[in-house]
């Protein structure tokens, strides 16, 4: 079995004393996991985190591990390395896709949103765009945050508040009642958190520690 797309290396972790275990984010598979043969010995053409490339994969039966064959086009996060916070973001997203996505489930939205964020996470505007990518990947994940009016009245005036349990927009006059309950608008990390560990809790798993880390640190 053959299987090609463009993805992005999101994770490599140690098999033996040469190979690796990749995970790549797929635009056409989603999540694929494999082996890179060499990868821990290679000079030329290393494989990197925060690669965008093309890969093939095969294995002889669908339900095996497979083995990776991966171009590399550009390295994203090359021009993130002297930038700690930059490179705390993008560990912080690929952690989540790894984390929180199934295997072989395409994500287009998504996977073209992540290759936006690694682009602007160089930029003044970076966490605000982390931010906006983390709502993304609540609504593909069937949490979607809704601010276009008030979930108690209709209004789409005075959406000061959000409500945890519906995602949707609350104005101040439905939210008086709730005023500690409702998240605060406008939306920020600590209120996106509180979405990401409800679905972590749903599918089974743990927040990743470099999420958690931005809260910290933001």
């Amino acid at each position: 079995m053959k299987l090609d797309s463009v993805g992005i290396l999101i994770s490599l972790r140690p098999l033996g004393e040469r190979d690796a275990v990749a995970h790549i984010f797929s635009y056409d598979y989603g999540i694929m996991v494999g082996v890179m043969k060499g990868a821990q010995i290679a000079k030329k053409n290393r494989p990197l985190i925060g690669q965008v490339g093309s890969l093939s994969w095969n294995a002889r039966l669908d339900s095996q591990l497979g083995a990776f064959h991966w171009e590399a086009e550009k390295n994203m996060a090359a021009v993130l390395m002297t930038m700690p916070d930059a490179l705390a973001m993008m560990n912080s997203a690929f952690d989540l896709i790894d984390a929180l996505l199934p295997e072989r489930e395409r994500y287009e939205t998504l996977y073209d949103e992540t290759i936006l964020l690694i682009r602007n996470l160089g930029t003044t505007g970076a966490l605000q765009s982390y931010i906006n990518w983390e709502v993304v990947l609540l609504r593909e994940l069937g949490y979607a945050l809704n601010l276009s009016c008030c979930s108690g009245c209709g209004t789409k005036k005075d959406l000061e508040f959000l409500s945890p349990k519906t995602g949707r927009a609350v104005c101040k006059a439905c939210a008086e009642p709730y005023i500690n309950k409702v998240y605060k608008l406008p939306i920020n990390l600590n209120v996106t958190q509180n979405f990401l560990e409800k679905v972590c809790d749903n599918q089974g798993v743990l927040l990743p520690a470099s999420r958690k880390f931005l809260n910290k640190k933001y």
